[in-house]
């Protein structure tokens, strides 16, 4: 035997040592895959509020106009990261009972559809489509409510539009079905933050609690999560845009705001959609949040009017 030889005897310990690390190895990792991750309400130091809303332009991928818009509904439902808890009985629902002396293949509870990759961590929200040909976007924001919703996803049916709806968490846990239609109808759901709060003025923990908890009721009802996010006001900062990406999710602004929230009447509604239309532009109306009969009454006006002026009206692909 050669001297930088092991003896035998020492290479069966070796051997059974690294066979036994192996097998305890694997089973970490089928412990780890087995726990469902929870939305992070409270997770983080919070590193504070951090910046207000971003200035600047960016489009969809494309350029679009210089500054970000910063209206929308006003609303007072409080702030910090209300929510649903951690899906924690995920892992209870697997029906996986391990067994320290036979290993679990790990493929067997590898998702069905691997993740897309994370988009890049923005430094402004997307406000516009890139300019090919007469397209625009409708998007709608705060629901979904049961009194406007339905009223809109039926001009959108009746016309074959589809649109974006940014939902809040707290009305997709009161009205899950009418996300479901709102999916149903071939329309893009996003992320609007679970209670609808001014983003700049909460922790880092505090943002990740209304975009994760948001993602997740979204995931538990479509099966699917968002993959587009609006911060309410138009108000961003860096730790939505950080957080957004960590979630799978691209920022999405406005190139022209209906001022709907102001309830203007129907009447202005259409004018400004009228004179503010143009290739690429992103139309912010509402759904909830306050009185929207005015929006309603506006869509079936503007909607067959652009259509008839040449525009086709889209959703942002991913």
């Amino acid at each position: 035997m050669e001297k930088d030889q092991t003896a035998p005897g020492r290479r069966s310990v070796l051997r059974a040592t690294a066979f036994a690390t192996l097998a305890a190895t694997a089973g970490l990792l089928v412990t780890e895959s087995l726990r469902s991750p929870s939305p992070d309400a409270g997770g983080g130091t919070g590193a504070g509020a951090g910046s207000g809303a971003g200035t600047g332009s960016a489009g969809v991928p494309g350029a679009a106009p210089d500054g970000i818009a910063h209206g929308g509904a006003a609303r007072s439902t409080g702030s910090g990261a209300a929510g649903p808890p951690a899906a924690q009985a995920a892992a209870r629902s697997t029906g996986v009972r391990g067994t320290a002396y036979r290993l679990q293949p790990m493929t067997e509870y590898t998702p069905t559809a691997a993740r897309r990759a994370l988009p890049p961590v923005r430094r402004h929200p997307f406000l516009s489509l890139p300019e090919t040909g007469r397209t625009m976007v409708l998007t709608f924001d705060d629901g979904p409510d049961p009194h406007y919703t339905p009223r809109i996803l039926n001009t959108l049916r009746r016309y074959d539009v589809r649109a974006m709806f940014f939902v809040c968490g707290e009305m997709v846990e009161q009205y899950p079905d009418l996300l479901r239609e709102i999916a149903d109808g071939g329309h893009v759901v996003g992320n609007h933050t679970w209670s609808h709060p001014l983003i700049p003025r909460l922790s880092r923990s505090g943002v990740r609690g209304e975009l994760g908890s948001t993602s997740t009721i979204v995931e538990q009802v479509l099966g699917a999560p968002p993959l587009w996010y609006r911060a309410p006001f138009g108000a961003w900062n860096r730790h939505s845009f950080e957080i957004g990406a960590s979630l799978g999710m691209e920022p999405l602004g406005w190139t022209l705001d209906t001022l709907d929230w102001m309830e203007p009447g129907a009447g202005a509604i259409v004018s400004r959609v009228l004179a503010g239309a143009g290739p690429g532009v992103v139309v912010l109306n509402h759904d909830a949040g306050g009185d929207r009969s005015q929006s309603v009454v506006a869509l079936r006006n503007y909607l067959p009017k652009l259509l008839a002026d040449g525009y086709t009206l889209t959703v942002p692909r991913r």
